[in-house]
């Protein structure tokens, strides 16, 4: 595979995934982009690359600048904005993870407590709505905990305790 080729696969791929992390298409290939770029990428050079709109890449370059993994860069003597990505994978993982946290998982047991929290009217149908959204509360919450300990530890602790859970 030349290395064009294996660029585009990359970044179709990684705009794939990027659902998963909660990012639209366009965003996660412009992340990907920027993160296998040596040097930083102007919005025109990311445009051109991705042959997507100006809209677009303004849209999307804010959002990831939003999300801690993007960062703009200017250069002496240069007018335009230049953009890079974190390039520490870890960082980014931790990075992305605190993110969601914040974004999903956070606003999630706040409405699972206040869900769970209701008075029952004695049915059946109540209790087992509080029974199980008190129970989706305590592991969204423990969840939410977990991710909250990665993400405040040291990097080489996180790649040495998620090596040993794939074990």
């Amino acid at each position: 595979m030349e290395f064009e080729e294996a660029k585009h696969k990359f970044i179709t791929t990684w705009g794939s995934l990027g659902s998963l992390w909660g990012i639209n298409k366009a965003m996660a290939q412009i992340h990907a982009l920027l993160l296998i770029s040596p040097d930083p990428l102007s919005m025109e050079d990311i445009m051109e690359e991705l042959h997507i709109s100006r809209g677009n890449t303004s849209m999307n370059l804010r959002q990831l600048i939003d999300w801690g993994i993007v960062f703009k860069e200017n250069k002496i003597g240069e007018r335009k904005e230049y953009f890079t990505s974190e390039k520490d994978v870890q960082e980014l993982a931790r990075q992305i993870a605190k993110e969601r946290s914040r974004r999903e998982l956070q606003p999630t047991i706040k409405v699972l407590k206040e869900v769970s929290s209701i008075k029952t009217d004695g049915s059946k149908k109540s209790k087992e709505l509080i029974t199980q959204t008190k129970a989706l509360h305590d592991l969204a919450s423990n969840l939410d905990t977990f991710m909250n300990t990665i993400v405040n530890r040291e990097q080489n602790w996180m790649t040495k305790t998620l090596l040993k859970l794939m074990k």
